[in-house]
């Protein structure tokens, strides 16, 4: 596929999402009356994870006895999967949903493919992944990778409200110890165990509410940069395909979602 795969917009009310399917099938945009809620520039919107999510330790992966080696993308780990990085194809497109796909191929070394789809109401988006095995079982993950905007340019800066059950303990090397420690203060690039489901709230003061949901048990939060936070649910912790691999299996993909609702303040 060539990179003139068109963006996606939808719109309904006054929200409206636009979805980038040649630069990694990222939401490039998420209007709500007019105001722009993800970080333009550089490093914007909401990208996937997948088929992994954070980071896999030294880049590498056990499936089985078989030992597979991944591009170091953050060294000296593989951090966030091939999906950011790949020009997808849209399946389907009305003017409140989408879905959208592509082929897993090198440097991953098992085939198969990723669906992303999006539904866009006046007062939610619900986004999905499916990831479906041609061949072999694999161990996989998903998840999303937003930059909400810190301060929505009048207004107060945003507040993060949680409660997880345990935060994973962080090593020197970025990547959980495997020890299960009580939450601590932020700031914050870790990961939460939310065994009832991910609810983490975003308070614009006066301005926005927008609570994101899904039925995973993890997310990362990452708030250490000065421009935007990222509330981040995923289908496993950091280095989950060695820790905690969830496998996608010819009767049984991986599928996980998430929404996002809001309400002005």
């Amino acid at each position: 596929m060539s990179s003139s795969e068109k963006d996606v917009r939808l719109s309904v009310g006054d929200a409206e999402l636009t979805v980038n399917p040649a630069n990694g099938c990222r939401i490039s945009s998420l209007r709500i009356g007019g105001t722009e809620l993800l970080r333009q520039g550089e490093r914007y919107g909401c990208f996937p994870m997948v088929p992994w999510c954070g980071r896999t330790e030294n880049g590498q992966f056990h499936n089985g006895g078989v030992l597979h080696q991944l591009p170091l993308t953050a060294p000296p780990h593989a951090i966030h999967g091939t999906g950011r990085d790949t020009a997808w194809r849209t399946a389907r497109e009305s003017a409140t949903d989408a879905a959208f796909y592509y082929d897993l191929t090198d440097p991953w070394p098992y085939p198969g493919r990723v669906t992303q789809t999006f539904e866009l109401t006046e007062s939610s988006l619900t986004s999905a992944f499916g990831i479906e095995t041609y061949g072999d079982s694999f161990p996989a993950q998903a998840g999303w990778h937003p930059w909400f905007r810190r301060n929505l340019g009048s207004g107060e800066d945003v507040r993060i409200d949680f409660d997880a059950a345990w935060q994973e303990e962080r090593g020197e090397n970025h990547l959980p110890t495997g020890r299960r420690i009580p939450p601590l203060a932020g700031p914050w690039d870790d990961c939460f165990g939310m065994p009832d489901g991910v609810d983490v709230t975003l308070t614009w003061p006066e301005q926005l509410e927008l609570t994101v949901k899904s039925r995973t048990e993890w997310v990362v939060v990452y708030d250490e940069q000065d421009e935007a936070v990222c509330v981040e649910p995923q289908s496993g912790p950091p280095n989950g395909l060695n820790t905690a691999p969830r496998y996608v299996t010819p009767i049984e993909p991986l599928e996980i979602a998430t929404t996002w609702s809001w309400r002005t303040l």
